[in-house]
Order: structure tokens, then C-alpha cells, then sequence
């Protein structure tokens, strides 16, 4: 079917970002006196579970250390305070050909969604920083991981996305950069394309799967399409 949508992922797939969270993570800790520490290794482990605030109590339980024992929202709030304070310094550039893809998506008539697991401060402040522009100015719809029940791997947030849409899955296609992703954007119906990033690199992505090193080969929709077509 004719394709009317792209939607993207954003954290290691607009761009790399994981190592700027696992920053503010580990700043935020250390503000609070926790005595906590999310080292790279450590943090790849963590990515497993999506979603911060999961992400957090998933820690503690590996601690043996009773998750409401902590203001976790709180603490997620302050950490994402920290990661946009970060993020408006300007570290953070877009992955290779994404901003292409944006550019031509839009001059070809097409839709452009976000769908992630992050929430909704930290979009802004990733299109604010990268791109200059508020995020609804780029993107038609917007949806986020504090919007749904179930996070990625769960279909909810792609769902989401393709409601406000007002598209069946056959006239969309997901980026991606993770197997969670991956999995979700398959479990609403849709065609996925994945490009692993720092922090997903070397995981067991099914052999069907359309894989790219980066976004530079499929930097306009035709691109995208042949890409889809080819056999797996």
C-alpha cells in the first residue's frame, strides 16, 4: 500500500541519546546523595527495561532495595530536568540522515508521528535543541510513553500514534533503533525498519528484520519504500 506515514522512535533513533540520559541519571543520583551509579555496561543492561521510572525501580529491586522506599516519580522528574538542562547545550546532533528523511518526508506530502517510550519534555527538548523548532512544528503527532497503559515492547504507544493519525498500519512505517521497539511497532501492524544505535548494537534482531548502519540510505521516502520491498 501506498506509504502516507513514517513514525519515529526517538532515543538512539532521531538520535544518540542514551549516553546523555545515563548522564542525567547518574548526575541526578548524585545531587540527592543516593550514592548510586549507572555505569555503561550497567545502563545496557537497564535499557532492557523501557521506560525511566521502570527503569529506576528495576535497579532497586536488583539491590535488594524496596522500591517505595523512594519518591520514584520525583526522582525521574529531577532527572529529567537534569537531561534538559544537558540537552540545551547542544552535545546532541541528529542521527545521519534523519533530518533528509524529515526534510523530504515533508515535501512529499507525508505524515510525520513520533512514538516513544521517553516522555513528552524530553522530545521537546531534543527537537528544540537539534532542530530549532518546537517539536508539533515538525511532527503532526506526537505520542509518548506517559500517554499509554504499557510501554514498548507493548503496541500502545504505536497504537496511539496511528489513531491520531487516522491511518490503518499498511500506510505507515516505523523507524526504530531497539528490539522493544521493534516489537512494538510489529505488534500494532506495522513495517519497521531498524537502525541500531550505540547501546543496541550486537542485539538478536530477528533475520527479517530491515536493517540499516544509519538513516543515510533511506534519507527519502522512494528510498524507504525499495528498502521495504526488498526480500528479507
Amino acid at each position: 500500500m501506498t506509504l502516507r506515514a513514517i513514525i519515529f522512535d526517538v532515543d538512539g533513533t532521531l538520535a544518540e541519546t542514551e549516553e546523555l540520559h545515563r548522564r542525567a541519571f547518574n548526575d541526578c543520583f548524585a545531587a540527592q546523595g543516593l550514592g548510586w551509579h549507572w555505569d555503561q555496561h550497567r545502563y545496557r543492561e537497564l535499557l532492557r527495561v523501557t521506560g525511566g521510572k521502570e527503569r529506576i525501580a528495576h535497579d532497586l529491586a536488583d539491590r535488594g532495595i524496596d522500591p517505595a522506599a523512594h519518591d520514584i516519580p520525583a526522582l525521574h522528574r529531577a532527572k529529567t530536568e537534569r537531561y534538559t538542562a544537558l540537552m540545551a547545550g547542544g552535545e546532541i546532533a541528529l542521527r545521519p540522515g534523519i533530518a533528509a528523511l524529515i526534510a523530504s518526508a515533508r515535501a512529499g506530502g507525508l505524515r510525520l508521528a513520533i512514538a516513544t517510550t521517553t516522555s513528552r519534555p524530553n522530545i521537546d527538548a531534543l527537537i528544540r535543541a537539534t532542530m530549532g523548532r518546537d517539536a508539533s512544528e515538525v511532527f503532526d503527532v506526537i505520542a509518548a510513553g506517559d500517554e499509554v497503559a504499557a510501554k514498548k515492547p507493548a503496541p500502545d504507544v504505536y497504537l496511539l500514534a496511528l489513531r491520531r493519525l487516522g491511518l490503518p498500519a499498511a500506510h505507515a512505517v516505523a523507524l526504530e533503533d531497539s528490539l522493544n521497539g521493534l516489537l512494538s511497532a510489529r505488534a500494532a501492524g506495522l513495517r519497521c525498519v531498524v537502525s541500531p544505535a550505540t547501546y543496541t548494537r550486537g542485539d538478536a534482531f530477528p533475520d527479517d528484520c530491515p536493517l540499516v548502519a544509519d538513516f543515510t540510505d533511506i534519507s527519502t521516502p522512494a528510498a524507504l519504500e525499495m528498502l521495504l520491498r526488498e526480500p528479507a
